[in-house]
């Protein structure tokens, strides 16, 4: 028997009742779409929100296009466009992949109008990427059942589905927040000690501090930051730009809030801090270690200098792209923390690319449980699913795919040695944008893979992990249980 209230809602009933509502009435929508209920408009949208993922590429597809028509209008190059379709494409690519990867100067080939066309789309994909992934989120999260729910909701004090416009306009604002204050400090800098005049202070101070917390690594000199590798005030409130929009929306907004204690932080927050904070003191160090005295990068600098470059060394990578070091002249160790450390990223429903922290760690951490000899995989005193586990598992091995496909494909090709093009594909997988040099003298073939590469990491990590958490179904049985023998 079930019991119905007529009237208006007693003063005081909470609003989840509605939210309630709300989601039950998407999920009619979702069945009648699967039912083949509805015609017309009706119809077309609950199909679409039945799969919404199918959204998240063709947006960005879209974006590419245009951005790579108006990247070949005559003004928006020094050549008057005579370079032809490829450069506008792959800078494209680049730029609403968030990625910063070039194969031309963008200091000398592009006009200002062309350098202003590229900060929009590096702003409009960076933009898309928190808010998709972090929408993307909220629906999983609608979709995982009641309990899953009420721990994730009690645990992370995120947004409903409803909230969709508060979700844009909060990520808005925290994307200018960080963005007008890196940018109010590198302008300051950039006039009082490089005797720029205040407009250009201004321009480049705005541009790089877009690209640094968007984490495209876009840069207005030709050496993109190495001319500042001893400079604090340049270098510093870049990297720490590009932490903050790495970390990713959900965990910058409940750290603003300040409503929950560390030892009550929700597993994804502590994954994600404490994973950025191993990550940044391992890289770091490694990189100290491997080119400290090394001749060709850190060792003609001074102290100061040198502390700077270890440190951002660690940060770049994570997947800003900017760098202050020669990589082509870095030793094979440091190239390999590098492909590390690009490989693993930042944070989810971020503007970094990579597997991401939490995948990496979830893997780590049902590792050492398998070791232990434990069936159940915790971590700080929560269990983690097994769909997630397995949902980390396919966007890792997913990841390794692509790179080893896309480094095959370089290898042939091209005539380049494997160190170089793994670096090369790595970087364009993870959206990283770091380069041994080799990008620039690419054939067109190979500009293809890399954009592929690009596309692929930006968008294919938020797809598939959102592909694979809304169309898990539980079953209903449970078939005969074999064990293969491993390993």
């Amino acid at each position: 028997m079930s019991l119905r209230r007529s009237g208006p809602p007693a003063p005081g009933t909470p609003k989840t009742g509605q939210d309630t509502a709300s989601v039950a009435a998407v999920q009619k929508m979702l069945r009648d779409a699967r039912n083949g209920k509805g015609t017309g408009r009706e119809n077309v949208v609950s199909r679409l929100m039945s799969h919404p993922v199918r959204a998240v590429p063709v947006a960005f597809l879209m974006v590419i296009i245009v951005g790579t028509g108006l990247l070949m209008l005559p003004a928006a190059r020094t050549d008057g466009g005579a370079e032809g379709f490829m450069p506008a494409a792959f800078t494209s690519v680049s730029a609403v992949c968030v990625t910063g990867l070039i194969t031309v100067d963008t200091a000398t080939f592009w006009t200002p109008l062309g350098q202003g066309i590229i900060l929009g789309l590096i702003q409009v994909g960076g933009f898309g990427i928190m808010t998709l992934a972090t929408l993307l989120a909220l629906l999983v999260r609608k979709s995982i059942g009641l309990r899953g729910q009420l721990v994730a909701q009690s645990e992370t004090h995120t947004l409903n589905l409803g909230d969709v416009r508060a979700v844009l306009l909060r990520v808005a604002r925290i994307m200018l927040a960080f963005e007008a204050a890196t940018a109010l400090v590198l302008t300051l800098r950039f006039w009082s000690a490089y005797e720029q005049n205040p407009a250009t202070a201004l321009w480049h101070g705005t541009f790089h501090a877009i690209s640094a917390f968007n984490n495209a690594g876009f840069s207005l000199y030709s050496d993109n930051l190495i001319g500042f590798a001893e400079d604090p005030w340049i270098i510093t409130p870049i990297c720490l730009a590009i932490i903050g929009g790495g970390l990713g929306f959900p965990v910058i907004i409940q750290l603003t809030r300040g409503e929950v204690a560390p030892k009550d932080w929700s597993i994804h927050l502590r994954l994600t801090i404490y994973g950025t904070l191993l990550l940044l003191a391992a890289g770091t160090a490694l990189f100290a270690a491997f080119e400290w005295n090394r001749n060709e990068t850190l060792g003609p600098l001074s102290l100061t200098g040198k502390i700077l470059g270890s440190f951002a060394g660690s940060v770049f990578p994570r997947t800003a792209g900017f760098n202050s070091i020669d990589y082509g002249a870095a030793s094979p160790e440091t190239l390999m923390v590098t492909n590390i450390l690009m490989f693993i990223g930042g944070g989810s429903a971020g503007t970094a690319g990579g597997i991401k922290i939490t995948t990496f760690l979830v893997l780590g951490f049902a590792i050492w449980n398998e070791v232990r000899g434990r069936d159940q995989v915790t971590i700080a005193h929560r269990s983690i699913s097994s769909s997630s586990q397995r949902q980390a598992l396919s966007v890792a091995l997913l990841g390794i795919a692509a790179v080893i496909a896309g480094t095959m494909l370089l290898l042939i090709l091209t005539d380049y040695s494997l160190e170089k093009v793994l670096f090369e594909a790595i970087s364009a997988f993870a959206t990283v944008g770091m380069s041994t040099g080799i990008t620039y003298n690419l054939p067109p073939a190979a500009e293809w893979v890399l954009m592929a590469l690009m596309f692929t990491g930006r968008i294919g990590t938020v797809a598939v992990a959102s592909a694979l958490a809304l169309t898990a179904h539980p079953r209903l049985f449970r078939l005969p249980e074999e064990r293969p023998i491993i390993g």
